[in-house]
C-alpha cells in the first residue's frame, strides 16, 4: 500500500488524472470490513467511487470467483451511468474486473447468462434484485458475495421500493452471513434513521460524514414582471430564464409535474429566438427519446434541459453549471438534491435559482432558501414496513423453494422497517398468501401455498413461480397508453398519456408530448395514434407523475415567517400583500387556526388556513363540507391549496369549533372512504403488490380497464362479506397515510389544541383572494342545490303572478 492508503496502481491512476483521493474515500477503504456503513458526502464528492473503492482494491489484489459486489440504484439510467464511469478507471488501470448492469432494459438472454456466470460487479435496481432472490439457483449465484452498495439510499428510504429492497437484503444476508452493507447519500435529514434502516436489525450501522463542502449559491430569480396570483406554469419568467440559459453552459430546469414541464418547455421553445439546443426529459416520454437526451447531455450538446424528478438523482453531468427550480420546491431535501446537479465537483459551490409560479410561492421559496442556508432538511418518519410488500416477499420466497415460517419471520424482522412486525401480523400475511383469506378461500386461484408434513411451506403448483415473478415489484403503473405517430405499420413512439386523458380526446384535438404539438387521430389496438400539427394551441396531456405537498417543516417555516414585523427578504409586492392581510384581518400562526368568514357574490365563504399540505387540505374540504351538510349549513363547494381550504355555501358558520372535532372528522372520513373511488384505486395498488391481482399473465398484460374492473369487483365483495380482510386493512392504512394524509390533519388539530380564531369580515381578504382563481374546485351536490331550486321556482311563480 502507498503512504496515502491506496495500492500503487490506484495511486498512479489518481495522479495521472491530477487527483488525490478524498479523505472520506480513504476512510471507506480503511473501514472496508465494517458490517454496515453509511457514507454521507456532498454531490460531486466522489461518494460512488468511495463506495466502490474497497471492492476494486480487493478484486485487484486478491481476485474473486463469481459475484463480489452488488450495486443497487433507484434508477436504471443511474446504473447505466455508473457502469460507464466505473469501467473507465478499471480499463485504464488494466484490472481484470467484469462489470455489468441488470435492469428492466437488459435482454433476457443477458439475464440468463448473468445467473449462470455472474460478473464481479453487478449494477441493478431493487426490482431486479428481488427477482434474482426468487430463483432456485439464488444460493449458487450469490455464493461468495461480499458487499452490497445502496446508492441514493435516501430516495429509496421513503418508498415501498426501499422496503422491498431491505427485505431482499435480509434474504441475501441469510445466503451470505458475512455480507457487508454500504449506503451512499448526499441528502439525509436524519442519518441515524437511515442507518437503522440499512442495518441488519438489531445490529448497528456506522455513519461516516464527509466534509460537506461549500454552501450552495442559491437565490430567487429576479424578473421584471411579478408572479401571478395563482397558477403553476411560471410563464411570466420565460424571458428571464432564457437570459440565464444564454449566460451558462448547461442549465437543468426542474419542474414538480410532467404536465408543467411540457407547458414550460413549449413556451420556452417559442421564446428561443437564438435556436439554442434545448431538450425535455420526464418519465412519460419514450425510453429511446429519454436516452437520446441523456446521451446529448453527456456529450455537452444541450444548453438546457427541462425535466422532472426523473433527473433528481446522481447522473454525473459535469458541464451543468446552473439549476433552476420552477415552482415552489415543497420539500427542502428534494431541493438540495436538485441543486447538487449543478457544478458536480467537490468543493465547487452549486448554483441554483428558484422561480415561484405564483405570489404565494414567493413566500414558500424564501422559506426554502432560509432552510437550505440553515442546513435544515425536512423528512417524514418512516413508519412500519407495509404488509402488502411483505406478502409479495413471502410469495417470492416460496418461488425460490420451500421455507419454514419461523425462519422467514426471523429473516424479515431483521430488516429495519419490519423490526417491529408482530408474529400474528406475519401469520395473517402468510395465511393470505396461502389461501387468499377468509372470504376467498373457496376460490382455487388463490390457493397458492401448502404446508408439507415436515412443516415446510411451498408453492402448491411450482408453475406459479413464473407468474409470481411476472407480477413482482412495487412501482404502480398508472393506466397509460402508448402514443405513436400514425403510419401504415405504426410510427415512431413518442411516449405515454393517461388512459383517462386519452378517453377525453376527440379526433382533431391537439396536445403536447415531448415538447411537440400533435393531433389526435384515433385509438388503434390500445395505442394513441397522432400526427404532427403546430397550427393550434394544444390541449395539455395530464401526466400523473407525483403531486407533491409542502412538507410539515417547510409549512412551519412559512408560519414563523408570517410573524416577523416586516419582511426585507421578500419582494416589495409580496411584503405589501402580507401587510394588507395583517391590516384587514390576521396572518396565520403556528399554534392557532385562523378561520375567515366573509360574503361574496351572494355566497357565504369560509377560509381555513391549516397549512397541512395539499392532500390534507383537500381531505379537510371533503370532511368539513360533509359535516356542514349534516348541520344544515348548505355548503356548495370548496377548493384547496397547500395552505388553505376555501368553502362556499348558502349559510354562514358562526361557531367553527364545532366543525373540528377530531373524532367526528375521523368517523366522517371512514364513512366517506368506504364507498369512494380513491379507496378502490388504493385497493387496486395494494392488491396488485400483494399478489391478489395479476397485471401480467403468460398470454398478455391486462389493460387498465380490465385490471380496474376485476379489482373493483374484489373490493366490493370484500367490503360486503369480509370488511376486515387483510387487503382491506392495508388499504385503509394506505389511504389514511398517503392519499388523504389524515395524519397531517391530526397534527394540525393537536398543534392548535382548540385555539380557533374566527374573523368575520364583510369582503374577501388579501390572503384568501387567490383561492378564488385556483383550478380544481369541487362541487357539493346537497341541500344547497335543492334550496336554490326551490327559491328559483318561487321567483318564477311570483313573476307569473301565481302563488308559489
Amino acid at each position: 500500500m502507498a503512504p496515502g492508503g491506496l495500492p500503487p496502481v490506484f495511486e498512479n491512476w489518481f495522479a495521472s488524472r491530477g487527483w488525490q483521493a478524498h479523505p472520506h474515500q480513504l476512510d471507506m477503504l480503511t473501514r472496508a470490513d465494517a458490517p454496515c456503513l453509511l457514507l454521507i458526502a456532498p454531490t460531486g464528492g466522489g461518494k460512488t467511487m468511495a463506495g466502490f473503492l474497497p471492492s476494486l482494491v480487493d478484486l485487484a489484489e486478491k481476485g474473486h470467483d463469481g459475484l463480489h459486489t452488488l450495486y443497487i440504484s433507484p434508477l436504471k439510467a443511474l446504473a447505466a451511468d455508473i457502469k460507464r464511469n466505473l469501467r473507465t478507471p478499471v480499463e485504464e488501470m488494466g484490472l481484470s474486473i467484469r462489470i455489468e448492469d441488470r435492469t428492466g432494459d437488459t435482454s433476457q438472454t443477458r439475464k440468463k447468462a448473468q445467473r449462470v456466470d455472474p460478473p464481479h460487479i453487478l449494477l441493478t435496481t431493487p426490482e431486479s434484485l428481488a427477482l434474482l432472490t426468487s430463483y432456485e439457483d439464488a444460493p449458487r449465484m450469490f455464493r461468495g458475495l461480499k458487499r452490497v452498495i445502496v446508492d441514493e439510499i435516501h430516495a429509496l428510504a421513503e418508498s415501498k421500493r426501499g422496503d422491498q429492497l431491505m427485505l431482499a437484503l435480509a434474504r441475501l444476508q441469510t445466503l451470505c452471513p458475512d455480507l457487508r452493507r454500504v449506503g451512499l447519500s448526499a441528502t439525509v435529514d436524519d442519518p441515524k434513521a437511515i442507518a437503522n434502516l440499512l442495518a441488519r436489525h438489531p445490529d448497528p450501522c456506522d455513519i461516516l460524514l464527509a466534509d460537506p463542502g461549500p454552501d450552495a449559491d442559491i437565490s430567487m430569480l429576479e424578473t421584471e414582471e411579478p408572479p401571478p396570483w395563482s397558477g403553476g406554469g411560471a410563464g411570466y419568467a420565460i424571458p428571464a430564464v432564457m437570459d440565464q440559459i444564454r449566460q451558462h453552459n448547461t442549465t437543468l430546469i426542474f419542474h414538480n409535474t410532467r404536465a408543467q414541464a411540457e407547458i414550460f418547455f413549449h413556451n420556452l421553445w417559442l421564446a428561443n429566438e437564438d435556436s439554442l439546443p434545448i431538450g425535455i426529459h420526464h418519465g412519460s416520454l419514450d425510453r429511446q427519446q429519454r436516452e437520446r437526451v441523456e446521451a446529448a447531455m453527456v456529450r455537452g450538446d444541450l444548453r438546457a434541459i427541462v425535466c422532472t424528478g426523473s433527473l433528481d438523482l446522481g447522473i454525473d453531468w459535469g458541464d451543468v453549471d446552473l439549476v433552476i427550480q420552477v415552482g415552489a420546491p415543497k420539500n427542502v431535501k428534494r431541493l438540495v438534491q436538485r441543486i447538487g446537479r449543478a457544478n458536480h465537483r467537490y468543493n465547487a459551490p452549486s448554483k441554483a435559482l428558484l422561480v415561484p409560479a405564483n405570489r404565494f410561492e414567493v413566500i414558500e421559496c424564501v422559506a426554502a432558501l432560509q432552510a437550505v442556508r440553515d442546513h435544515d432538511l425536512d423528512g417524514e418518519t418512516h413508519g412500519p414496513g407495509p404488509r402488502d410488500v411483505l406478502c409479495q416477499h413471502i410469495l417470492l420466497a416460496a418461488a425460490s423453494g420451500p421455507f419454514r415460517a419461523d425462519d422467514l419471520f426471523k429473516e424479515m424482522t431483521s430488516a429495519g422497517a419490519f423490526a417491529t412486525l408482530l408474529r400474528d401480523q406475519f401469520d395473517a400475511c402468510l395465511d393470505f398468501c396461502a389461501t387468499g383469506g377468509y372470504a376467498l378461500r373457496a376460490y382455487d386461484r388463490w390457493q397458492r401455498l401448502v404446508q408439507t408434513p415436515e412443516g415446510l411451506w411451498q408453492l402448491r403448483d411450482p408453475r406459479a413461480a413464473a407468474r409470481i415473478r411476472m407480477n413482482a415489484g412495487t412501482i404502480q403503473d398508472t393506466d397509460t397508453l402508448k402514443v405513436r405517430l400514425k403510419r401504415a405499420r405504426g410510427g415512431r413512439p413518442l411516449g405515454e398519456v393517461e388512459e383517462g386523458f386519452a378517453a377525453s380526446l376527440s379526433p382533431g384535438d391537439t396536445f403536447l408530448i415531448g415538447g411537440k404539438i400533435v393531433r389526435y387521430e384515433g385509438l388503434r389496438e390500445m395505442t394513441v395514434e397522432v400526427s404532427r400539427n403546430a397550427s393550434k394551441k394544444p390541449k395539455i396531456a395530464t401526466f400523473m407523475g407525483t403531486k407533491f405537498s409542502t412538507s410539515t417543516q417547510l409549512s412551519q417555516r412559512i408560519l414563523r415567517l408570517f410573524q416577523h414585523q416586516d419582511w426585507p427578504e421578500l419582494p416589495q409586492h409580496t411584503a405589501d400583500w402580507l401587510n394588507l392581510q395583517r391590516d384587514l384581518s390576521r396572518l396565520p400562526q403556528s399554534d392557532r387556526l385562523l378561520v375567515e368568514s366573509f360574503p361574496r357574490d351572494g355566497r357565504e365563504n369560509l377560509c381555513i388556513y391549516g397549512f397541512a399540505g395539499r392532500n390534507a387540505q383537500q381531505t379537510l374540504g371533503l370532511l368539513l363540507t360533509k359535516r356542514m351538510e349534516d348541520m344544515g349549513l348548505a355548503p356548495m363547494g370548496f377548493v384547496a391549496t397547500d395552505y388553505a381550504t376555501l368553502i362556499w355555501g348558502l349559510d354562514a358558520v358562526t361557531d367553527p369549533s364545532s366543525l373540528f372535532d377530531a373524532d367526528v372528522l375521523r368517523d366522517g372520513l371512514d364513512g366517506w372512504l368506504a364507498g369512494n373511488a380513491l379507496m378502490k384505486r388504493t385497493f387496486r395498488g395494494v392488491a396488485t403488490i400483494a399478489g391478489l391481482i395479476e397485471r401480467n399473465t403468460p398470454s398478455a398484460r391486462k389493460n387498465g380497464r380490465e385490471a380496474t374492473f376485476s379489482s373493483d369487483i374484489l373490493y366490493d365483495t370484500l367490503l360486503k362479506y369480509d370488511p376486515d380482510h387483510l387487503m382491506m386493512q392495508i388499504t385503509r392504512e394506505e389511504a389514511m397515510r398517503g392519499l388523504v394524509d389524515f395524519a397531517r390533519i391530526e397534527e394540525m388539530l393537536a398543534r392548535v389544541d382548540g385555539r380557533i380564531d374566527l374573523v368575520g369580515l364583510d369582503h374577501v381578504t388579501p390572503l384568501a383572494a387567490p383561492l378564488f382563481l385556483e383550478v380544481g374546485k369541487v362541487r357539493i351536490d346537497g341541500d344547497a342545490e335543492e334550496r336554490l331550486l326551490a327559491e328559483e321556482s318561487a321567483d318564477v311563480m311570483r313573476e307569473a303572478g301565481l302563488q308559489p
